[in-house]
């Protein structure tokens, strides 16, 4: 598989959202539960509606994510943006409690990680940005996103399963020399 880098770029982030909703809702939530879960395609791909609503329909704040290969269970926070994002997704669709959320129309089952890359290589290609992007950027994003935001490098490097701080930075693009600006909004 090729190097992809994260999206560095709110403005960027944006655009790819506004481009993804005037193609697809399901698009769009995709990419929303990717960059702010940080979650692999494979498990995206796997989450069922009835995975992210509690008894009363409700959207949850956490839904669990089960263990597999050397992955323990995972508890999977859904913030404001991938709420909403869901809420307005599972409004104008016809999904079942079973269905799978980004299910392909054709096959019942859910878009293949082909699709997934085509998704977001289309939105990168539409709107002319330049860098090597793929469905594993959102990953990178929200990794990025969380530590240039103030959270710990062993916080990122534990969701990550990686074995060591420097594995993380290389994974997330970021070198050692760079000064990225951390900013810790407690906002109280």
């Amino acid at each position: 598989m090729d190097y992809v880098e994260a999206f560095r770029d709110i403005k960027q982030i944006n655009a790819i959202k506004k481009y993804l909703k005037n193609h697809s809702e399901r698009d769009l939530l995709f990419f929303v539960i990717g960059i702010n879960t940080g979650l692999r395609i494979n498990e995206i791909l796997e989450i069922k509606v009835c995975d992210v609503l509690d008894e009363k329909g409700s959207i949850k704040n956490f839904f669990s994510l089960p263990a597999y290969d050397h992955h323990p269970e995972k508890q999977i926070y859904l913030n404001a943006k991938a709420k909403s994002a869901l809420s307005h997704y599972l409004e104008t669709s016809k999904l079942q409690s079973d269905d799978y959320l980004f299910v392909s129309p054709k096959t019942k089952k859910p878009i293949t990680r082909q699709q997934a890359h085509r998704i977001i290589h289309q939105a990168v290609d539409a709107l002319g940005i330049d860098g090597r992007f793929g469905a594993s950027s959102m990953r990178k994003t929200f990794g990025f996103h969380a530590y240039k935001q103030g959270v710990a490098l062993s916080l990122i490097q534990k969701y990550y399963h990686h074995s060591t701080p420097s594995e993380t930075l290389k994974y997330l693009g970021i070198s050692k020399d760079e000064g990225i600006q951390t900013v810790i909004d407690v906002n109280l």
